[in-house]
């Protein structure tokens, strides 16, 4: 039977370039990454090309000479497409189009298009497709295509407008349209978030680099049903669930989009206020894929992009994931770490562990005498603090209780 895997899939030739500052360890370690995110977009790296340079050539990116040789590539393996690993100009794009038949994208375009595929909620395909048109805009006249089904129609353009006018106004409208949509869903996370202030919810969220296996782990904590997948981007909108700790206490999880290395401003931007979820945790879970033999520079990126998005600050338990792949002899370096198998039962109940006594760093030890009539306060403590006693007093008819709560939690 004959594999129709690869037909359907679109032939690519990858491109590099190599400035002084960037070592050989980080440059293809991200030409590597490339390759991923071409498989994850359907495409198939059919040749590498890659270049050192003292800088990127302002009109065509790489000099003249790797132009004929990716030429005589793209004739002889049928390429469709040409994929830089940079971001391209719209000069540099137009330039180069000039040159060859396939298609050019640039790597912003690739995670773009990723992330498009990727997005089910309303938010999320709405944060991609503002990303999209904000890249599409200043590019417009060397597109080459019509975007006019991006919408607007009759009543929407002036007289004596030129077709390139038209597609500009239409994106520009189109771009106002979808931030104010995005502002409406925006109030409508902040107010989620303000009552689960109110209703005194503990929060935890997962972070980590793209396909570090989050969204298993996720599924293992919480018993959910989150999109799992051996691909790069494979969950792009924030799922919470409930997960009950061994004292009993309920924090609520929330898993997020994997980050990656060099990830375009307009998508860490796009995608802010769905980050936001990470900014209001109590404790952040950090995923590492204990496998990779990048997990140095993994880990690097998230806590790099978590200080940019403010969040650098909040206590964290660093887990690396897929213990069973470990190479022999890696031992992990951080200190508050786990190594964990997110399909391993007792490694979760650990880790459950492990997250708890973190919790209880950050709370205040309580010793309080509740009233046996108080069966609410009672469940309250059940579920919103570490409970660790509850005596009945036959004299007073109350329950003496000890434990660990958030200095901001009402114990009575």
């Amino acid at each position: 039977m004959e594999d129709t895997t690869h037909s359907q899939e679109e032939k690519a030739i990858l491109v590099g370039c190599q400035l002084p500052g960037q070592t050989d360890e980080r440059f293809f370690y991200s030409m590597e990454e490339l390759e991923s995110l071409t498989k994850t977009a359907q495409g198939q790296a059919v040749a590498t090309v890659t270049q050192k340079r003292e800088r990127y050539d302002a009109s065509t990116f790489i000099g003249k000479g790797k132009i004929e040789e990716i030429v005589a590539l793209e004739e002889e393996l049928e390429a469709d497409l040409i994929i830089f690993n940079d971001e391209l100009t719209p000069a540099q794009n137009r330039n180069l189009s000039r040159y060859f038949d396939a298609r050019i994208i640039d790597r912003t375009q690739l995670i773009l298009d990723i992330f498009a595929t990727r997005a089910r909620s309303r938010e999320g395909k709405l944060q991609v497709e503002l990303a999209q048109l904000q890249y599409i805009l200043p590019r417009l006249a060397g597109i080459g295509t019509s975007m006019s089904r991006l919408g607007g129609g009759i009543g929407t353009r002036g007289p004596g407008e030129t077709k390139l006018e038209q597609d500009r106004r239409h994106i520009r409208t189109k771009i106002t349209d979808i931030k104010r949509q995005l502002e409406d869903i925006v109030h409508h996370r902040e107010r989620y978030r303000e009552r689960r202030k109110e209703n005194q919810a503990i929060q935890a969220a997962l972070v980590g680099y793209t396909n570090a296996g989050k969204s298993t782990l996720f599924n293992g904590l919480t018993r959910a049903d989150s999109y799992e997948e051996n691909l790069l981007f494979a969950t792009l909108d924030p799922l919470t669930r409930k997960m009950r700790l061994p004292s009993g206490l309920q924090v609520l999880v929330t898993d997020t989009v994997g980050f990656i290395q060099d990830l375009p401003t307009s998508l860490i931007a796009a995608f802010r206020s769905t980050l936001e979820e990470v900014k209001e945790a109590d404790v952040l879970i950090h995923v590492i894929d204990g496998s990779s033999e990048d997990r140095g520079q993994h880990e690097e990126t998230v806590l790099s992009i978590l200080k940019e998005l403010g969040a650098a600050s909040i206590p964290m338990v660093t887990v690396f994931n897929k213990k069973d792949l470990f190479n022999e002899g890696f031992i992990p370096a951080a200190s508050t770490s786990i190594s964990i198998s997110a399909f391993e039962s007792g490694d979760l109940q650990r880790l459950k562990e492990v997250i708890e006594t973190e919790m209880k760093k950050q709370m205040d030890y309580y010793h309080i005498f509740v009233p046996a009539s108080e069966g609410k306060t009672l469940s309250m403590l059940k579920t919103t603090t570490i409970l660790l006693e509850q005596r009945f007093e036959e004299e007073t008819q109350s329950y003496e209780c000890k434990g660990y709560a958030l200095p901001s939690t009402k114990l009575q």
